[in-house]
């Protein structure tokens, strides 16, 4: 498998390429060459396995031979061994056509484990393979940031610095994060948003001798190995509830875009998916444009669900290049255009093309309070402000057919106490493994929004690590 920039002037690599450069030198973020399909065969021959071997059988297209088969079967039962729930992704059935799918069950309670922990071993694999050493440099929101850490830290090869926006995580978000006491990992709290810290960080990519200079990789879902181990749980799920021969619908919580274009992918390979639901907070950027080609940049405003706070959805580039039939002049058009006027221009075949099969949905932080409290009391289900959105979603698709729907659960409903306590007057409690959480030291450092500034930090925190 060959993978080539969307924006057209980064030369193609393999997958262990585009592992470890992250994002294209242009820009750019990496696709595949070609797409690989699974017929209703290949899909029944799935149904059934074990989760990571239903993970290692998908993702193996996208890997080809940069790792062996065996190893990567390995991987996948090493990175899925300790998640709390033996299904590893367990559907919740909440009403008669509409299930919850959990992806929290892992070490950090957000879906970022999914994926986070197969990254931090294909790195350690192709690394050793290689006799290379990298610099990971990562923006998070709220829950990239300590699935990374937790999937990197103590690793002999990796060094990780994660910016988060001060102020704007979680408590236990950011805890989990600046708790770990690990000499490769560091944590910078920018005095900024998300969308200040995720421009920093691809500008870090852009300044080409500093990224030699530190040999940058990428673990947001700006890497596309990222979205390959993501495409495995919309399989698995599907087929739980009678694919290929009946057809599922997807709503997806929605911030940077990675996780319901990984669901995009796998209708993309031959999942039968009627439809896709892209949920957003009142950062409405991907429902207003789905509702009515409306994509222009608004202010980020803090949330309940502060993982969605975004404005600039990284992974909708990739969706935007297959939209303009993978056009990487009109590609890189449109997103230079958008980042100098806060508007991106999508023609309208292209925005109809989306429509079709994506549907917006904007719920704000009071009508998420009254999902959270409506699941609570009619079905017993504790949903965290984000997997609510996305469940009320989820509720409000026109589905015809008795279509299953599922929704993605993304965290863990403890990982938002306060939000939990406001509308149902209860504190979920942490895990065991988290029970201390509050009582940890915590190790960061802050640093304005300035591209000078992170990068000394960073600089100065690998070049310690190396000495």
């Amino acid at each position: 498998m060959r993978y080539i920039s969307t924006r057209g002037q980064a030369p193609a690599r393999d997958f262990a390429g585009v592992l470890l450069a992250g994002l294209a030198e242009d820009g750019g973020l990496f696709m595949p060459e070609t797409w690989p399909t699974l017929s209703h065969a290949d899909l029944r021959a799935l149904r059934g396995l074990p989760y990571p071997e239903l993970a290692a059988r998908v993702m193996q297209p996208f890997i080809g031979d940069a790792v062996p088969f065996a190893k990567l079967q390995t991987i996948c039962r090493d990175a899925y061994a300790n998640f709390a729930h033996p299904a590893v992704v367990p559907l919740v059935q909440l009403d008669t056509t509409l299930w919850s799918m959990e992806l929290f069950h892992g070490p950090t309670l957000a879906f970022k484990d999914m994926a986070m922990q197969v990254l931090g071993r294909l790195f350690d694999h192709v690394l050793t393979a290689r006799n290379e050493r990298v610099t990971i440099v990562g923006a998070t929101s709220g829950d990239t940031g300590s699935a990374a850490i937790e999937a990197c830290r103590d690793r002999s090869r990796v060094d990780i610095a994660i910016l988060h926006p001060a102020g704007r995580t979680s408590e236990v978000q950011r805890r989990q994060m600046t708790t770990v006491n690990a000499a490769n990992v560091a944590n910078i709290a920018v005095d900024g948003t998300f969308d200040d810290c995720q421009d920093l960080v691809k500008a870090m990519f852009a300044d080409t001798a500093f990224r030699t200079d530190m040999h940058l990789s990428a673990v947001n879902s700006i890497n596309w190995a990222r979205i390959a181990a993501q495409i495995p749980y919309y399989i698995h799920a599907a087929l739980a509830l009678g694919a290929p021969e009946r057809e599922v619908a997807f709503s997806v919580p929605t911030g940077n875009f990675g996780n319901v274009l990984a669901a995009w992918a796998a209708r993309r390979m031959g999942l039968p998916v009627a439809r896709l639901v892209v949920a957003s907070n009142r950062n409405d950027i991907l429902s207003r444009f789905l509702a009515g080609n409306d994509m222009s940049m608004a202010p980020v405003e803090p949330s309940l669900s502060p993982s969605m706070d975004i404005q600039v959805s990284s992974n909708f580039e990739r969706l935007l290049f297959e939209l303009l039939d993978r056009d990487p002049a009109a590609t890189a058009a449109a997103m230079t255009g958008f980042r100098s006027t806060g508007r991106m221009e999508v023609p309208h075949t292209a925005w109809q093309r989306a429509t079709t099969l994506m549907h917006g949905f904007r719920l704000d932080d009071e009508g998420t309070l009254a999902e959270i409290r409506r699941l609570d009391r009619e079905c017993g289900y504790l949903a965290d402000p984000h997997s609510a959105i996305g469940i009320a979603a989820a509720r409000a698709l026109p589905c015809t057919h008795h279509t299953p729907t599922i929704a993605a659960a993304t965290a863990h409903p403890a990982k938002f106490p306060d939000a939990m306590e406001q509308a149902t007057g209860r504190r979920p409690p942490l895990p065991k493994h988290l029970a201390d959480l509050y009582e940890r030291p915590e190790h960061f450092t802050t640093a304005p929004n300035d591209l000078d500034a992170i990068e000394a930090q960073v600089r100065a925190f690998a070049y310690r690590n190396a000495a």
